[in-house]
């Protein structure tokens, strides 16, 4: 096993960070291996936001439902689904771009663009010993965010991740049976034994918890995801991403 292999293997969320900003030799070297990743048909379909000013960072933290580290570490990302620079590219090349850009599959490209250059951006940060914790609450009020961040038509805050020198290692979370995961040839639709592999990984989060908390706490992940889904959240989102002249065709 190599260093990369063991980096990511020990990746776990980090939510506690020392009072040290990021060097800008490290800000750049991140940035440099999110760009680094592979780009459909190479659109570079995204943007990344590097959020220093403090008020900032408390207001985004607020946002996100109030997680403190969001504002207290080495350096905030805001990483964007961004086809904003390609409107542009239409005008200077005299060519109708728009109804490829309000197309299903280039929103896709544009977050699946966005999500690897952040992975990658991820790998390098551990890399460097540094920890990490993506943030999806951004999309809790992104019309806030946007404000914040100023961000044109076509450009959507996807989500953050904060970066910065750990002051506590969080334990690392088990992951779902790699068999449960891993389908050869075609997808296993047994559910039989869906259930089986659910119940031997919900036994293994219960063990987790109980561990973790001395016992104050021992709840499965099936109960965990049932309870997460009863509840509807941002179902505003497919009007404000259209309302951004994405996703529209």
């Amino acid at each position: 096993m190599n260093e990369v292999i063991e980096t990511i293997l020990n990746h776990r969320s980090i939510r506690r960070f020392e009072d040290k900003p990021l060097t800008d030799e490290q800000i750049k070297t991140i940035v440099s291996c999110a760009q680094a990743a592979s780009t459909s048909s190479f659109i570079q379909a995204y943007s990344i936001i590097g959020v220093k000013d403090i008020v900032k960072k408390q207001k985004l933290a607020e946002l996100a439902g109030n997680q403190e580290y969001v504002a207290k570490n080495g350096h905030f990302f805001v990483f964007c689904a961004d086809l904003y620079r390609h409107t542009l590219i239409g005008k200077q090349e005299e060519k109708d771009v728009i109804p490829s850009l309000e197309s299903t599959e280039k929103f896709m490209v544009a977050l699946i663009d966005a999500s690897l250059a952040a992975q990658n951006a991820a790998i390098a940060a551990e890399s460097m010993g540094l920890g990490i914790c993506y943030i999806g609450g951004l999309r809790n009020h992104l019309e806030e965010v946007k404000t914040i961040l100023k961000t044109p038509e076509r450009v959507i805050p996807l989500f953050g991740l904060a970066v910065g020198f750990p002051s506590k290692v969080s334990g690392k979370k088990p992951r779902l049976p790699f068999e449960h995961i891993y389908h050869e040839d075609e997808y296993e639709q047994s559910q039989d034994i869906y259930l089986e592999q659910l119940q031997q990984y919900d036994d293994a989060i219960s063990s987790y918890y109980h561990e973790r908390t001395n016992g104050k706490r021992q709840d499965r992940w099936t109960e965990q995801m049932a309870n997460m889904l009863t509840k509807q959240s941002r179902m505003y989102m497919k009007e404000f991403v259209q309302k951004n002249k994405l996703n529209l065709r």
